[in-house]
């Protein structure tokens, strides 16, 4: 179904029964930014903290982000940050297939009325189901590929850089060759 607004595909988000997450949901987690934003954030799905508030990536994982994108100048103003499911799994176990395969017709219909030009896909699932279903984000993480027009790239889920902070120095490296693409592709990413 094609909605003509954020708006409208929140409130149908909102009233989402597609699958067995929406029965211990707190809030649905929909998504947050610039509705035109040019650069894409996709991570999983929501943790505990986000199925409090109804925001994504304001836990110990957001803050950490929120690092991220502070070091390389990207304000969250500027960006758009959504989840591949938009309830939280139960004990935040990583969302199965069918429940993703429920949600991704909402996710898609993000994308379409957002429009970015570039799509990062925090950790292995949002990779997996967006870029390929072989990806690994050890190997994989920081390459670049094109999809239907769109950038998209894979890298560390920060939930995951908090378990194995080994991991952090690559995780920075990406966001530079985010910066630096955005710079290239002269992609606003501040007001």
């Amino acid at each position: 179904m094609k909605f003509e607004n954020l708006e409208e595909l929140r409130q149908a988000c909102m009233e989402c029964r597609l699958c067995g997450l929406s029965n211990s949901r707190t809030h649905v987690v929909f998504g947050k930014g610039n509705p035109h934003a040019q650069i894409m954030f996709i991570g999983e799905g929501p943790g505990e903290q986000e199925d409090v508030t109804g925001e994504p990536f304001v836990g110990r994982a957001g803050r950490l982000l929120d690092k991220y994108f502070y070091a390389m100048d990207i304000s969250r103003d500027e960006i758009y940050i959504a989840n591949m499911v938009k309830c939280r799994p139960p004990q935040n176990r990583d969302p199965s297939p069918e429940e993703q395969d429920m949600c991704l017709q909402h996710l898609r219909e993000q994308v379409r009325l957002i429009k970015p030009k570039m799509i990062i896909c925090l950790g292995r699932i949002a990779a997996q189901k967006l870029i390929d279903p072989g990806f690994k984000v050890t190997k994989q993480h920081g390459e670049w590929m094109e999809r239907n027009g769109v950038l998209m790239m894979g890298t560390f889920h920060p939930a995951s850089l908090l378990r194995n902070p080994a991991q952090k120095p690559a995780a920075l490296e990406d966001f530079v060759k985010i910066r630096d693409k955005a710079a290239e592709l002269n992609i606003r990413t501040k007001k």
